[in-house]
């Protein structure tokens, strides 16, 4: 089982850095932890070319901040969407995952952890509630990470939205 972790966002923008954040500690834990067949990427926003690098997984979990009236974390399934959707962002998870359907004639399992930020302001760091926010969604994406080869099964459990 591969699996794709990719964080998008800003880190000059406060907590739209959460993606980003949230990458970067899981690959350290991951390292440690010698875990294998888990990759991580991170960008500003989604390239159409990024629709090569996850048709070359089974699973692919897209990480980005959220304004979204969550709590602090939640998964959503992300299913292949022709639509092309202009936003700060320049393509949705659900586009590249399309891109990877028509391209590569593959659709690994997709989803999409929206974690909840505050504070968008022209500066890096991220805010106390968003910290704490990354924290929870860590410590799920661990439980996650620890046991991928049940990823059906955990699907179940994870925190949707």
């Amino acid at each position: 089982m591969q699996a794709l972790i990719y964080g998008y966002g800003n880190p000059g923008r406060q907590d739209d850095g959460l993606g980003i954040a949230l990458t970067q500690r899981l690959e350290a834990w991951v390292s440690e932890n010698q875990l294998m067949g888990v990759e991580f990427d991170n960008n500003y926003q989604l390239n159409i070319e990024d629709a090569d690098a996850i048709a070359q997984k089974d699973i692919v979990i897209f990480a980005d901040a959220s304004d979204e009236d969550i709590e602090d974390f939640c998964f959503s399934r992300v299913d292949a969407s022709a639509k092309v959707s202009f936003t700060t962002h320049a393509a949705s998870p659900g586009y590249i995952v399309q891109l990877c359907k028509e391209l590569f004639q593959k659709e690994p399992l997709a989803l999409l952890l929206h974690i909840k930020g505050y504070e968008w302001a022209f500066q890096e760091g991220l805010s106390e509630r968003a910290r704490e926010n990354l924290e929870g969604a860590l410590a799920q994406m661990k439980t996650l990470l620890t046991d991928l080869e049940n990823i059906t099964r955990l699907q179940e459990d994870l925190k949707k939205c």
